[in-house]
């Protein structure tokens, strides 16, 4: 067990290292993004309700190939939800198309996964998905290295993995750091923590969850949960932002057409 956590730690420090694209805060923090993966339909019938009843949005990383399947994390997304959730100004982002992990085939075949996935989203929906994340989070460095050299990493704007943490004052774009969101409002302590620490250190927060639901997968929460956490942010010196909406900020990233202005959109 400790060979292995050694090992663990070492790779990711070999992650975070190296293949790096980095960027400046530049003083823009503190920022908090919500986001959803693969996604469940109730990440966004309930997760989505509750983002838009304090007037922010979530960034959902989208895998086209999950849409109107069921799983352990309920039933999956389905067509009319892609067209409703960006008309109501939230991100849409993709997580390749198929769902599988980048460790277990190989890097070409996984990079032709993210494209493929790009491309369903734009075609069903008229939006170029330029944000990205790793499926299960798993990464490689030959993953990362070649989807920035191919920029089929959607438009290379960024990659966000679930390596925990704050990003910045340096942001590496093509490996986002990213805080998990599960369980039930007892986790809030710990997510509030996160938040406190990231308004003293004026970074930007980033946290991902799947299914939103009173009894949720070992993936994701109970709306009770993503209320209290939401609230807190909220109640913070944070800006509240979509992923995209962050990036523009800090000038990385063009506005996509398709995504509503916030303040254009009703509560």
């Amino acid at each position: 067990m400790k060979v292995r956590s050694i090992l663990g730690a070492a790779r990711r420090k070999a992650l975070c290292s190296l293949h790096v694209r980095s960027i400046s805060l530049n003083g823009r923090g503190p920022i908090v993004s919500f986001s959803f993966d693969d996604f469940p339909r109730t990440a966004y019938t309930a997760g989505g309700a509750i983002l838009e009843r304090y007037g922010v949005r979530g960034t959902y990383y989208t895998a086209m190939g999950l849409m109107n399947s069921c799983n352990e994390l309920g039933d999956q997304f389905r067509a009319a939800d892609l067209d409703s959730l960006l008309e109501r100004g939230h991100e849409l982002a993709s997580h390749t198309f198929t769902h599988f992990s980048s460790r277990t085939v190989s890097c070409k075949d996984f990079c032709d996964d993210v494209e493929k996935g790009r491309k369903a989203i734009e075609k069903a929906t008229g939006v170029n998905p330029t944000n990205f994340a790793y499926p299960f989070g798993d990464v490689t460095l030959a993953n990362k290295r070649t989807l920035n050299a191919r920029g089929v990493s959607p438009a290379a704007a960024s990659a966000r993995g679930i390596i925990p943490g704050v990003n910045g004052p340096a942001v590496d774009l093509n490996l986002l750091r990213a805080n998990s969101l599960y369980g039930d409002a007892d986790r809030s302590p710990d997510a509030a923590r996160l938040i406190r620490e990231n308004s003293d250190r004026k970074t930007w927060l980033i946290f991902y969850t799947h299914d939103v639901r009173p009894h949720p997968s070992p993936y994701g929460c109970t709306p009770e949960l993503l209320d209290a956490v939401v609230h807190c942010a909220v109640q913070s010196d944070s800006k509240i932002l979509t992923v995209q909406e962050a990036l523009m900020d800090l000038g990385v990233q063009k506005a996509n057409s398709k995504v509503q202005v916030r303040n254009c959109v009703p509560v």
